[in-house]
């Protein structure tokens, strides 16, 4: 959009110019570290799906029934509509959408935190589409949730010690408070943030810091599925990449699949082995990452990726898709 630019850091501009020049030949140490934390078109590192069958999605459809005015009835709306996927162990696939395409939708279904109209859903070959709470509660240490506002998700009234201690004594895990304080703090050592943090409240800290502590506590039952539903849409472009690496660094280390939902193109073409996009409610097209973006074969696929702001090669604006 922009045909100069200022960059500014801890309230000074510490460099300005035409758009061109600065994206091409940055002269300030932060705008350099501004640029590299984008992510790059190319693969860290290759991927480490092991070929079994973790998630199995087939046909699902979930309905809401749209509020109604005073003179209107309610009607029944599609939201996901006989969506079929699959991750496999170690595996990371990116769902990417525009607004209202059901992305998220489909996530709460996979986490049954809605229940679905039609089709099934199987975890590690169980089949938990129907299941009650009561059957799906020791189940739940498999695949656990990361929302996009983790304020939102966290109790401000609990501290990081309980917020993480809970699902440990929940699902019995620890034996003594002691236990469950040490493993609390090995989490948070794990999400790069110190354990003296363990007695402290979530309005204390940064955006950044309060997603790694809705990961630790993702991660506290050992989940072999993590459902992340645009984690990092709310975070500046540095604190973005390092949660990024973060969740590289899980895959890598843990084996940990991931379930990655963005409309951020670039983040899931980073991160992602395969990509789904999903268009009113549908899946139009799947595939390995680099088949996707570099010759996708659905019309809305090409659109999405024809929308994406290019970097610029004048001061006159982004270069033309």
């Amino acid at each position: 959009m922009a045909r100069r630019v200022l960059v500014m850091h801890r309230g000074r501009i510490v460099e300005a110019g035409e758009v061109a020049r600065v994206f091409t030949a940055p002269e300030a140490d932060y705008t350099r570290r501004l640029i590299e934390a984008i992510p790059s078109r190319s693969k860290p590192y290759p991927s480490r799906a092991d070929g079994r069958a973790l998630l199995e999605v087939e046909d699902l459809r979930v309905d809401y029934d749209t509020a109604a005015g005073a003179f209107e009835r309610r009607r029944r709306f599609t939201a996901v509509d006989g969506v079929s996927l699959r991750i496999e162990g170690g595996e990371v696939l990116g769902l990417v959408g525009e607004s209202g395409s059901g992305k998220s939708t489909l996530a709460r279904a996979v986490m049954r935190l809605l229940r679905p109209e039609a089709g099934r859903i199987r975890l590690a070959g169980n089949d938990i589409t129907t299941l009650g709470e009561r059957a799906l509660r020791p189940l739940r240490r498999r695949w656990q949730m990361v929302f996009q506002d983790p304020y939102a998700s966290l109790n401000p009234r609990l501290s990081v010690a309980e917020a993480l201690c809970e699902p440990l004594r929940v699902h019995g895990l620890v034996e003594t408070a002691g236990a469950a304080r040490k493993r609390a703090a090995r989490l948070l050592e794990e999400v790069g943030l110190p354990a003296a943090a363990l007695d402290r409240y979530p309005h204390e800290f940064s955006g950044g810091q309060r997603q790694r502590l809705a990961i630790a506590r993702a991660l506290a039952l050992e989940p072999a599925l993590l459902v992340a539903d645009e984690p990092v849409s709310a975070l500046d472009v540095t604190v973005q990449a390092q949660i990024l690496e973060l969740l590289q660094r899980l895959n890598r280390e843990r084996g940990l699949s991931l379930l990655f939902i963005s409309h951020d193109l670039a983040v899931v073409r980073f991160l992602a082995d395969r990509v789904a996009v999903m268009h009113r409610g549908r899946l139009v097209e799947q595939g390995p990452t680099e088949r996707v973006y570099d010759r996708p074969e659905h019309p809305y696929t090409r659109r999405l990726l024809a929308s994406v702001p290019r970097p610029p090669v004048s001061g006159h604006g982004p270069a033309p898709p």
